[in-house]
């Protein structure tokens, strides 16, 4: 069934009818997906959105899942943006496994206990109804991009949002013009899209605040900035790897030495979060704690090659950033000097286990009111 569909995506919308009895409408273009998003609108139904890059894993189908169950629809976006990869990048070779994403999205599904009403939105469900995703905005790139797109920012010409300041840190440091690509990409989704929640994982920590900002800052209202939400990071239940499409990358020995990074993170964690009385009653300050995270993988390493596994782990970086701003913290910080009054501090790495670039964090300080 799904082979058919995939062959003749470029006339839409379709639907997808799963062996669940889910009708799952696809939209290939912007006018499409409008004319269907009027409707929703006309109707005051809310809805919930997951944007993503396809190759689903577990961690996307949690952020389906979550929008099920607070929103009337739900909708997916597949779109493998051009513009957050650099030329060097793996644009060309990104797991793309459509067939597969269509059909476990068709097999999601929650049991609507009570009629949503998050939004003012006319309770529509009757109570215990099940819910399933209802479509999927799967554009093609002249969709997205009508001029044109080229990966290299100097041959870019055109409209691009750009986020200042707070995308030079962390991952805007290590992969440059990501971030506007990201914003890029995401503005025209939301402008599409129209959702009244928007959901994104925690692994993605920068990206997501940033968002954020940029949705406050260009008074976007939908979504608005309370309604862009972050869900925490899905991790394997066997070694707390944070779940990636980029995960399939790895060699069976690069999947043995991945959880590294999260080891590393963390062993940061426990120096940051130690408490008073250690080392003579001072908290151990940032570049101590640091410096221990490097100090584990540095050991992960060896013994990676006393073992005799075929992998080279290289570390990109492993940082602590205000959650505010992002800016670095200074290496004599501590917990108690900072205080509670202080942002939070996201804990943050980036690894590479041979080709394979893998990112994780942890969050040093009460998010509660930024992952919900």
């Amino acid at each position: 069934m799904f082979p058919f569909y995939l062959s003749h995506l470029r006339q839409g919308p379709y639907f997808i009818s799963g062996a669940l009895e889910s009708d799952i409408r696809i939209f290939t273009t912007v006018a499409s997906y409008r004319e269907w998003r009027r409707k929703a609108f006309i109707e005051n139904r809310s809805v919930g959105f997951v944007p993503t890059m396809g190759a689903l894993h577990e961690g996307h189908l949690d952020l389906v899942r979550r929008s099920l169950s607070e929103n009337d629809l739900t909708v997916l976006s597949i779109f493998v943006n051009p513009a957050q990869f650099a030329p060097h990048e793996d644009l060309e070779t990104y797991p793309r496994t459509l067939e597969h994403d269509l059909k476990v999205l068709a097999e999601q599904q929650v049991v609507a206990s009570n009629p949503d009403t998050s939004s003012n939105s006319i309770p529509t469900l009757n109570p215990n109804q099940v819910k399933r995703p209802s479509a999927v905005f799967l554009p093609s790139v002249r969709e997205m991009y009508p001029g044109g797109i080229e990966q290299e920012i100097v041959k870019q010409r055109g409209t691009f949002v750009e986020v200042t300041a707070y995308g030079a840190q962390m991952e805007g440091k290590s992969r440059p013009g990501f971030f506007r690509g990201v914003a890029t990409v995401v503005t025209k989704l939301f402008n599409v899209i129209q959702p009244t929640n928007a959901y994104f994982g925690q692994k993605d920590i920068q990206q997501a605040l940033l968002l954020r900002h940029m949705v406050t800052d260009l008074l976007l209202s939908h979504p608005s900035p309370d309604h862009l939400h972050i869900v925490p990071t899905a991790r394997d239940p066997s070694d707390n790897l944070a779940l990636s499409s980029r995960n399939a990358y790895l060699s069976p020995a690069g999947r043995k030495v991945a959880p590294t990074l999260y080891a590393a993170l963390k062993a940061a964690e426990e120096c940051w979060l130690a408490g008073e009385g250690d080392e003579g009653g001072k908290n151990k300050n940032k570049k101590e704690c640091v410096e221990i995270a490097r100090a584990l993988v540095e050991r992960r390493i060896e013994e990676a090659h006393d073992h005799g596994l075929d992998v080279e782990i290289t570390l990109d970086y492993i940082e602590m950033n205000d959650a505010g701003n992002f800016e670095v913290l200074d290496d004599t910080d501590t917990r108690s000097l900072r205080g509670n009054e202080a942002a939070p501090v996201i804990l943050s790495g980036a690894m590479w286990v041979d080709r394979t670039r893998l990112i994780d964090n942890l969050l040093l300080g009460d998010f509660g009111t930024v992952v919900r």
